[in-house]
C-alpha cells in the first residue's frame, strides 16, 4: 500500500491515523475543510483544503495522487449536544455529504474503504458488554448519523456498479491520549468529556462529581472505554493492512463491523485514579446519585479485531492520561493559553 486518503485528516483522529501511516512508510492524502481540523496537524504532509462532497475537488486528488489504495472515512461532526440543536445540519454533513463522497470514490475506482464510526449506535446492555451482534439504537442525532451512514456504506456494496467496493467499519467509543511523540492531540483544551472535566478540576481545585456509585459494575461507578488514540490510530492501519484478507475483492459480502476498545473498560473510579497518579496529587472527589438519563455506560468486546487484525490495545489508561496531559501543555504553549 502506497497512499491513502484521508477524509477529516487534520482532526484529533484522523491526524493521529495520519502519523501512523506515515510510521509505516505510507503516504496519507489529507483531505479536510479546517472547520474543526488545525492547518498545523497536516504541516508536511500531502494535504487539500476542502469538502469531501467536492466532486472536482475529489477527481483532482484522484488524477493527481493515482497510487491512492483505500481511503479512511474520517470526516463528521460529532458534538451530541450541537446535533441536538442542529440535526440539519448533521445529516447534511455527515449522511448526505457521504453519499457525495462514495459517489465520487466508485467513480474513481477506488475499492476499500475504512470507515471510522461510533460504538454509541449501540443499545444499552445489562453488563454493558457490546459486540459486534449487539443491538443498535443510537439516541441522538450524531449517533443517528453515523448508523445512517454505516447503513448507506452496507447499501452501497451492494448496489448496482459497486461490484468491487469493500467496505470496513470500525466501532470505538472514547479516545484520549495523543500522538505518542505530540505531532498532534485535541483540538480543544477543555473538552467536555470525563477526563476534560479531570483536568479541569485539577486546574481550578473545583470538586469532580462522581455521579452514580451503586452500578453493578466493579466498583460501584459507571464504565466506559477510554482507548488510547494511537491504538485507535494503529488499528486502522492494521485494517488497511489486512484489508484483502478480512475482505477479499470476490467475497459475498463486502461489509464488516469490527469492535476497537480495551476489551474491560475503565470505571469512574479507574479513571479518578489514573489521573490522580498521572499527576501526582489527590482530586476533591465527591459522590451523587445518577443523574436523569444516566446509565451503567458500556465498552467493547474486542475479540474480532484481535482475529481479523492481529490487533489489541498496547497502551493503558494511565499512559492516554499522561499523553494527554503533556499535549495539553504543549498546545497551550503554542496557543499562548
Amino acid at each position: 500500500m502506497k497512499k491513502v486518503l484521508i477524509t477529516g485528516g487534520a482532526g484529533f483522529i484522523g491526524s493521529t491515523v495520519a502519523s501512523a501511516l506515515l510510521d509505516r512508510g505510507i503516504v496519507p492524502v489529507v483531505l479536510d475543510d479546517l472547520s474543526k481540523g488545525r492547518a498545523e496537524f497536516v504541516e508536511g504532509r500531502v494535504f487539500y483544503r476542502g469538502d469531501i462532497a467536492d466532486a472536482a475537488l475529489v477527481d483532482r486528488i484522484f488524477a493527481e495522487h493515482p497510487e491512492i489504495d483505500a481511503t479512511v472515512h474520517c470526516a463528521a461532526k460529532i458534538v451530541v449536544p450541537e446535533s441536538v440543536a442542529r440535526p440539519l445540519h448533521y445529516y447534511r454533513e455527515n449522511v448526505a455529504k457521504t453519499v457525495e463522497l462514495l459517489d465520487s470514490l466508485q467513480r474513481n475506482g477506488c475499492t476499500r474503504v475504512v470507515f471510522s464510526s461510533s460504538a454509541s449506535i449501540y443499545a444499552p446492555t445489562p453488563d454493558a458488554l457490546v459486540d459486534e451482534s449487539s443491538p443498535v439504537e443510537a439516541n441522538s442525532p450524531y449517533a443517528r448519523t453515523k448508523q445512517m451512514m454505516e447503513q448507506v456504506l452496507q447499501d452501497w456494496t451492494r448496489g448496482e456498479g459497486a461490484e468491487r467496493q469493500r467496505v470496513i467499519t470500525l466501532r470505538y467509543f472514547n479516545p484520549i491520549g495523543a500522538d505518542p511523540q505530540l505531532r498532534t492531540g485535541l483540538q480543544d483544551l477543555n473538552p467536555t468529556h470525563a477526563l476534560g472535566k479531570l483536568i479541569e478540576a485539577h486546574g481550578t481545585g473545583a470538586p469532580f462529581t462522581v455521579t452514580g456509585v451503586d452500578w453493578p459494575t466493579r466498583d460501584g461507578s459507571g464504565i466506559r472505554d477510554y482507548i488510547h488514540v494511537q491504538d485507535l490510530a494503529e488499528a486502522h492501519v492494521a485494517a488497511l493492512l489486512r484489508f484483502d484478507g478480512v475482505l477479499a475483492p470476490d467475497a459475498a459480502d463486502r461489509y464488516r463491523v469490527i469492535n476497537l476498545g480495551t476489551g474491560d473498560g475503565t470505571t469512574v473510579r479507574e479513571l479518578i485514579a489514573a489521573f490522580e497518579q498521572a499527576v501526582g496529587a489527590k482530586l476533591d472527589v465527591r459522590e451523587a446519585g445518577p443523574r436523569p438519563g444516566d446509565v451503567i455506560g458500556c465498552y467493547a468486546a474486542v475479540d474480532t479485531a484481535r482475529e481479523l487484525l492481529g490487533w489489541k490495545p498496547e497502551r493503558g489508561i494511565a499512559e492516554g492520561v499522561a499523553d494527554a496531559l503533556a499535549w495539553r501543555a504543549k498546545w497551550a504553549a503554542h496557543l499562548g493559553a
